[in-house]
């Protein structure tokens, strides 16, 4: 026997939407939710997700290269006004890897020729035909996969992607997916 036991509960909106609609019994839709021996719906823990530092420093940084690519303003400047603009609605910095915020931010602002050099090969357009938020994420990407070796290229690439969901277009996320994993196969031969 598994040692999880699965429960099926019948989802309450999908319920009243099936009952308004006339529909009855097998019509209505069901979600599986698996748990273990010792819990049930009542003491399910949930857990809420703890933000995680570098990921905050790169959703900033994300962020600060999308404004240097409108004012083309100095790396520095740009990685220091960026959170003083922006400390309102960032609220609790201490939440976020301020050093890994600059090193980014500097790093690809600094490099931003040779890694548009580096990423031209894999794209399907010219990089003036990119959505502002998808070349953002590929430029920070390319330079995290350049400058921190330490940082695992499946991370690189997922961090990336979860930008690009999180601020850029509905299927944004699909293209730097293909690129940067085209950009890091390369680089492995």
């Amino acid at each position: 026997m598994s040692s999880t036991r699965t429960l099926r509960v019948i989802t309450e909106a999908r319920v009243t939407e099936c009952e308004a609609e006339g529909k009855q019994g097998r019509f209505a839709v069901s979600k599986k939710i698996t748990m273990k021996p010792d819990q049930t719906p009542e003491n399910k823990k949930s857990s809420p997700k703890k933000p995680n530092r570098r990921h905050r420093a790169r959703a900033c940084a994300l962020q600060a290269i999308y404004q240097w690519q409108y004012t083309e303003e100095s790396p520095e400047h740009i990685a220091q006004h960026f959170l003083i603009d922006h400390s309102e609605e960032l609220g609790d910095i201490t939440n976020m890897d301020l050093d890994y915020f600059r090193v980014l931010v500097v790093g690809t602002l600094r490099n931003i020729d040779a890694i548009d050099a580096q990423m031209t090969p894999f794209l399907d357009r010219p990089l003036s035909q990119l959505n502002p938020v998808e070349l953002a994420a590929l430029r920070l990407g390319i330079q995290e996969l350049n400058a921190h070796p330490e940082v695992p290229h499946p991370v690189v690439i997922n961090e990336a992607i979860e930008l690009a969901k999180e601020f850029g277009a509905a299927d944004g996320y699909k293209f730097v997916n293909a690129v940067l994993n085209a950009f890091v196969r390369a680089q492995k031969k």
